[in-house]
């Protein structure tokens, strides 16, 4: 018995499938991919064109896309520091419980600050979260807009926005980072590419 958070009188049930068995079941081992940049960055291409990858070699991976959350899980959450430290922390528990299931979890999301990812990466052992920088610069991130939000809140019509009002703390120690070379972006398969080497080199798509 014990208690966590606001809950009291609590157990732990423990079931004879474990995490292992999955993995072996599914042929790959669980993990947390945590894409994270500004607006723009990328994010969102480099996570859809992974899953794609995975899928493609015969791997199970399943996208948590910041956006698609707030349409659901995360509905009832704002933009203010307090309701994006809430976001990242209920995606970072999600995304471990599907690492659990022996899935290549892809999580794309802003999640501009550095201590709420870190929470994230210590939910998991250091070796099961990858943290993947889209070190893009602002203007780049600011021409492309995709959403039209850059330019929202440069007229002052949204507040709080990361890059612009807001910051971006960027990852000290990220397993991979990708940004220009030579003033040129990646292409998604190249960039997809990258993630998928380390992946192998880490022993993630076999069991």
């Amino acid at each position: 018995m014990s208690s966590v958070g606001k809950s009291t009188n609590i157990f732990w049930q423990e079931c004879s499938v474990g995490k292992s068995d999955r993995e072996k079941l599914l042929k790959q081992k669980g993990c947390v991919v945590w894409i994270t940049g500004l607006s723009g960055s990328g994010k969102s291409t480099l996570a859809c064109t992974l899953g794609r990858e995975l899928h493609n070699r015969g791997k199970l991976s399943y996208i948590l896309d910041g956006d698609n959350l707030r349409h659901g899980l995360n509905k009832d959450l704002g933009f203010k520091a307090e309701d994006r430290a809430e976001n990242i922390r209920r995606v970072g528990e999600v995304a471990k419980l599907f690492a659990d299931a022996g899935l290549i979890c892809i999580a794309s999301l802003i999640s501009p600050y550095r201590k709420d990812r870190d929470s994230c990466r210590a939910l998991l052992s250091d070796k099961s979260f990858i943290e993947v920088y889209m070190n893009m610069p602002l203007d780049l991130c600011e021409s492309r807009d995709p959403k039209g939000l850059y330019k929202l809140a440069r007229a002052g019509k949204i507040k709080g926005f990361t890059g612009i009002d807001d910051p971006y703390e960027p990852p000290l120690n990220c397993e991979i980072e990708i940004q220009q070379q030579d003033g040129i972006c990646p292409s998604p398969c190249v960039m997809a590419g990258q993630v998928v080497t380390y992946l192998e080199e880490k022993g993630f798509l076999h069991a």
